[in-house]
């Protein structure tokens, strides 16, 4: 795996639609585990009409103020999607991360993420069947 700059924190956590989302945005964010809790918050999936569920995961960097930091990039995607549910996903993602942000760090939370990587997994399919990656 490519490492730029510094140490590539890689953390990956599957993102639960059961949060309380008032609870979770309002909160600040002090830890890895509470930048994914919320982030849960802001997940809207396609509808099934739009897209099939699938798997999609990014990775981000954030600023000291909680901005993202450079440009989102998707890593995976479930390898039997289709163009339109690559898409429906990318499109949710990015809406995602954009209702997330600035993110609430803590003073000690934002020292720490920094400029650091996030690998972020967006489950959407009920069982993820072994398959072979698909890198995007």
């Amino acid at each position: 795996m490519a490492r730029r700059g510094g140490k590539l924190l890689l953390v990956a956590a599957m993102l639960l639609l059961g949060v309380s989302s008032t609870a979770a945005q309002d909160a600040p964010v002090n830890t890895i585990q509470d930048i994914f809790r919320h982030l849960s918050t802001c997940w809207r999936p396609p509808s099934p009409a739009k897209a099939r569920p699938l798997d999609i995961t990014v990775v981000v960097s954030f600023n000291r103020a909680g901005n993202i930091l450079g440009h989102p990039r998707i890593t995976y995607e479930s390898s039997e999607a289709s163009d339109n549910d690559r898409l429906q996903y990318r499109i949710a993602v990015m809406e995602a991360l954009q209702r997330c942000t600035p993110m609430p760090f803590t003073d000690a939370m934002a020292g720490a993420a920094a400029g650091r990587p996030f690998a972020i997994q967006f489950r959407n399919r009920k069982t993820s069947p072994p398959t072979q990656e698909r890198r995007a």
